[in-house]
């Protein structure tokens, strides 16, 4: 069957209260991880015996084509397979497959940690993935170690890049959050390393996101101080947006050693083009990296009616289209309670597929 949409399909799509469309989906397949990443499950809160999600809590695979088949019929054209780790659950192969024969669903991507990629990369290929991402905060292992907050995995992570590429995918790209005292230090260096193994580098500005990051602005490191820096060594220009919502903004070596791409939420907020839905593990939908509140969809799935894809499909139409969520572009004038999203009611990044 066919992934292009009809015209009749197109009428469908749906927009939010200022007009934002609905064309991504992230989903996340587990809140587990094998790191604890400072900023995100710190191992002091996050140790041994913490009550992660019961298997049972999960949605299945099938569960997750449910709801990527009614939100296609909505606007969705992108899926992107996210965590917790995304690779300790069996079978995302499977699930890449399952999702590319939706019909309107044109591209499935993944984001890891990179740990587990060398020994799934070929399979993943081969069921369709389109694209890799592995998020990677420091090529030092002290540093590294430090922030994802177990040791020894750093080999392993620069093992699954290479193996990715490897095996087809093109680009690669890397995701580097950049603390200021962290691994602000090694901007360069990681710049010069994702040039030497052929990846596509992401500076993300350091977030507030969830509640118990322990943000403060003096961590923050603006887009427009690494890109001078990056600049200033090796010269790159601006590449214009290859499609309408695109979070990154990219640049390109003027040499030709490739690219190179900014996220700039604190800095320069894209909230006014976002077109991107949240799936948690546990069956929530989110309009909102910084969301409190989600639309439950798990108890829909599981409700044996008839009329359960109808629900679901209305219940998404509602929940989009009164969305009016910027809370970045709104943080500067009331950081505590802008766009709704106090600090004490967010979700944790790892629960809703950062």
């Amino acid at each position: 069957m066919s992934n292009v949409r009809t015209e009749d399909d197109r009428r469908t799509a749906i927009t939010d209260r200022l007009g934002r469309p609905l064309r991504d989906l992230r989903v996340s397949l587990t809140d587990e991880c094998n790191f604890r990443c400072t900023y995100c499950m710190p191992e002091e809160l996050y140790g041994e015996g913490y009550p992660f999600l019961n298997p049972a809590s999960l949605l299945t695979f099938e569960e997750i084509g449910n709801v990527v088949r009614q939100l296609a019929t909505l606007g969705v054209e992108k899926v992107k397979i996210t965590g917790g780790e995304p690779l300790l659950r069996p079978g995302v192969h499977n699930l890449v497959s399952d999702l590319l024969s939706i019909p309107g669903i044109r591209d499935v991507g993944l984001i890891t940690n990179g740990f587990h990629l060398a020994g799934v990369a070929e399979r993943l290929r081969d069921a369709g993935l389109s694209r890799v991402t592995v998020s990677l905060d420091s090529i030092v292992p002290e540093t590294f170690d430090r922030i994802v907050g177990r040791g020894g995995g750093l080999e392993r992570v620069v093992s699954g890049l290479r193996r990715a590429r490897q095996v087809g995918f093109d680009p690669v790209k890397v995701n580097m959050v950049v603390q200021r005292g962290v691994n602000d230090g090694e901007i360069l260096e990681m710049a010069q390393f994702a040039r030497d193994e052929g990846l596509e580098l992401r500076f993300i500005e350091y977030m507030d996101v969830g509640r118990r990051n322990e943000y403060h602005d003096s961590l923050l490191v603006p887009s427009a101080e690494i890109r001078d820096a990056i600049d200033a060594r090796d010269p790159i220009r601006a590449v214009d947006p290859q499609y309408y919502g695109e979070v990154a903004d990219t640049y390109e070596y003027l040499d030709g050693a490739g690219r190179i791409g900014f996220i700039s939420s604190m800095t320069q907020p894209f909230c006014g083009t976002c077109t991107r839905l949240r799936l948690s593990a546990d069956g929530k939908l989110y309009r909102c990296l910084f969301s409190g509140i989600g639309l439950d969809v798990r108890n829909i799935l599981r409700d044996d009616v008839a009329e359960r894809d109808d629900r679901l499909n209305a219940a998404v139409r509602r929940f989009w289209g009164i969305r009016e969520d910027r809370y970045s572009e709104l943080r500067g004038s009331d950081r505590d309670a802008a766009a709704g999203s106090r600090r004490h009611e967010r979700v944790e990044m790892y629960r809703m597929g950062g």
